[in-house]
């Protein structure tokens, strides 16, 4: 079960941006602090919904026990505006098919009610399990860059790669009827 973000996720996303496995990738493993959380980032999630209506940052909780168990999102980059998905699961529930299932759904949403050419993500070359999922998701590698301005993670260099699903390859993947 998806649902926005509200002051009251600031525990879960402490939580979450605590697992040094969860944020080796993004942070070099480094915690995010609360006041970060509760002074950026949740007003940053909170802003979006207006910002960009139909687009954001949802909290995913298990729907049988309502326990958080990260999020998705589908937003504008920053950087260029191009409409990117992501997520950040709790590593007790990786492996189970949810990066895949959750980011399927956004994909979904994203060419169904918006008209977009394109969606895109990224992620740190050595990253194999995101890389996996982005690829079951349909989307195919565009480039490898290097980048000075992410953390750095010890014993890897700063490669990353950029994934796209154009709204073609979307609709040639989907069943027919």
């Amino acid at each position: 079960m998806i649902r926005r973000f509200t002051a009251d996720d600031e525990d879960n996303l402490v939580s979450l941006n605590s697992d040094p496995e969860v944020m080796r990738y993004i942070s070099g493993g480094l915690p995010t602090s609360r006041e970060e959380v509760r002074d950026r980032i949740i007003p940053f999630h909170l802003e979006a919904y207006e910002r960009h209506p139909g687009f954001g940052t949802w909290a995913a909780d298990d729907a049988g026990t309502g326990e958080f168990l990260g999020w998705f999102h589908l937003r504008p980059r920053q950087a260029d505006g191009a409409i990117d998905i992501g997520y950040r699961l709790r590593r007790a529930v990786w492996g189970r098919g949810l990066a895949t299932e959750g980011s399927v759904a956004l994909i979904d949403k994203a060419f169904a009610e918006h008209d977009l050419d394109r969606v895109v993500s990224e992620t740190m070359t050595l990253n194999s399990a995101s890389r996996r999922v982005l690829e079951k998701c349909g989307l195919s590698l565009i480039r490898t860059y290097f980048d000075n301005d992410i953390h750095t993670v010890e014993g890897v260099d700063q490669e990353c790669v950029e994934y796209e699903l154009t709204r073609a390859q979307w609709q040639a993947a989907r069943p027919a009827g």
